[in-house]
This record gives C-alpha cells, structure tokens and sequence, in this order.
C-alpha cells in the first residue's frame, strides 16, 4: 500500500519538478558555464577560460566599488524601510488615542496614500523623481529656496557626496508603502485582548510597541528584510533611468548597473555573467543568514 502511495506522489511531483529543473535549475546552470568563457555575446564561439573573470572580478576596482554601494544599500534600505513601516503601521492600527486599541482617525485614508508610490511603475517613478531632483526647475530645490534655505539645494543626481543618498531616498519612498499594508495586516491579526491586557499593566506604546507587537511581527518582518534585501541588491531600473552611467564618477554604480554595462556596452558576456553569479551568491548567503539568525522563539513579556 505505501508503495503504491510513493509511486502515485512521484507521479504527481514528475511534471512540476520537471518544469523546475528546465525553467529554474537550468537557465543557473547556463549561466555557470557562460561565466567560465570570454564569451562576447554576440558570436557562437564561447573560448573556455575557466576561473578568469573570477579572478578579474577580485582585482577590479569598479566591481568592489559596486558592491561596497550595494552594501550601503543592503543595510540602509531595509533598515530604514522596515522602521519606516513599522512606524506608520502601528500608528494606523494601534495609535489611537481616547484609550482603547485603535488606529489614528482616517487610518484607512491614510493606508491609501502610503501605498500610492508602490503601484506607480518603476520607469514612472524614475521619471517623477527626475523632475523632482531636477537642480533648475526641481519641486526639491524650488521648495527649499521657497523656505530660505536655499544654501541647502544640490544638484542632487551631479554631486558624488549626495548621488547615492538621493536614489536611496527614493528606493524608501516607493517601497515603504507597501510594508505599511504588510504590518497593518500582520498586526490587525494580533488579538486585541493582548495590546488591553499590556495596557492594564502599565505598558507605554513603547513598551507595547518593542516586547509586544514586535515579537509577535517576527517572522512578517524577517520575511519583509529578505524581499527588500534581494531588492537592495539588484536596484537596476531605478538606477538605469536617473543615474544610466552610474552616476558623476560613478557615485550610483551597482553590480546589477555593472552588469549590464559590461555585457551590452562592452560586449563581455562571459565577465558581466560572472558578475550575476555572485550576485545570486550574495543573494542566497544574504537569505541564508537572515533565517539562520532569527531562529528564536516568538515570546512576549512587559
């Protein structure tokens, strides 16, 4: 009988392991072998050099220069997202004032608003900030002459010191929406009875907020450091649209930027496929390391 169930699962799981291996496992695989030639891209030879351009990798400036920016991104962008989120989310479902559990008044306008950039397109969101950011007719730089603080405007894309920081800021603004739907919806599956309970005790929204609603947010906020982790990481659109070259001295140069410079602009396949394979690297260790650290039992205490 256990046999014949064995059989009949292998049956069933035949198909979809089989479409896995062919649309998922095999186009890696593809990839790991065009990251071991100097191949152009553009021709059907593809010249076996081995371990190469992983070694030019190790001794190329502008591939650590990309990686040292994707690593403020993958540090900053998260965190601040995420403490953005948390933020506006506990204010829209337990915020409240008059002394019961219950979000601000119009929690369910503001929802709205906070998730507006999210459903704008990338390319859209780009050209927005264009216009925004833009140093003679920029609603940014017209604002703070507007205020008298006119010794604070930039040229927010052109400057090197403010480049990165300026595309960091809108990679926030277009995702933390998204996050406060994601939290408000974590949090209004958290019993009531427990935030009065804390309430009854003594506990201040900070206590409430940091021994209570946090720990039971866990694993929603695990899985939101991940998404944003993998999105800090790659960050392409984004930055092809308001920074193509990589920005003034290449300021904005990500690896995934990187990537698709060398491939498309310098017709080095081999080299910018490399350059993906450790970026899938980096993305699976950066998974890898967000689980293995936060393996702790959810507990609740105040």
């Amino acid at each position: 009988m256990n046999h014949g169930k064995t059989r009949i699962i292998l049956l069933f799981l035949a198909l979809p392991l089989t479409l896995y291996a062919v649309l998922v496992v095999s186009p890696y695989a593809q990839a790991f072998q065009i990251s071991l030639t100097s191949w152009s891209g553009f021709t059907a030879d593809k010249p076996f050099v081995g371990f190469d351009n992983f070694q030019r990798l190790l001794q190329d400036p502008e591939f650590w220069r990309a990686l040292a920016h994707n690593g403020l991104l993958l540090l900053v962008v998260p965190l601040v997202t995420i403490a953005l989120g948390l933020f506006f989310a506990a204010m829209l479902n337990v915020g409240g004032s008059g002394g019961k559990v219950a979000g601000v008044r119009g929690s369910a306008f503001y929802r709205r608003v906070y998730f507006l950039p999210h459903i704008l397109p990338v390319v859209i969101t780009a050209v927005l900030w264009q216009f925004i950011y833009n140093p003679q007719i920029g609603l940014l730089n017209g604002g703070l002459e507007a205020l008298g603080l006119g010794g604070l405007a930039h040229s927010w894309l052109g400057d090197p010191t403010v480049a990165l920081w300026a595309l960091i800021g809108v990679l926030v603004w277009a995702g933390v929406g998204f996050y406060v739907v994601l939290f408000s919806a974590a949090m209004q599956s958290i019993p009531k009875d427990i935030f009065e309970a804390a309430e009854l005790d003594g506990a201040g929204r900070f206590q409430t907020l940091t021994r209570i609603t946090l720990p039971l947010l866990r694993e929603t906020v695990q899985v939101a450091w991940i998404y944003l982790g993998i999105h800090a990481l790659d960050a392409f659109a984004l930055f092809m649209v308001l920074a193509p070259s990589g920005g003034p001295d290449n300021s904005t140069m990500v690896l995934s930027q990187y990537l698709y410079l060398s491939a498309f602009q310098k017709g080095n396949f081999g080299y910018a496929t490399a350059i993906g394979v450790l970026l899938s690297l980096l993305s699976l260790l950066m998974t890898a390391l967000t689980f293995g650290t936060s393996r702790k039992k959810t507990t609740i205490e105040f």
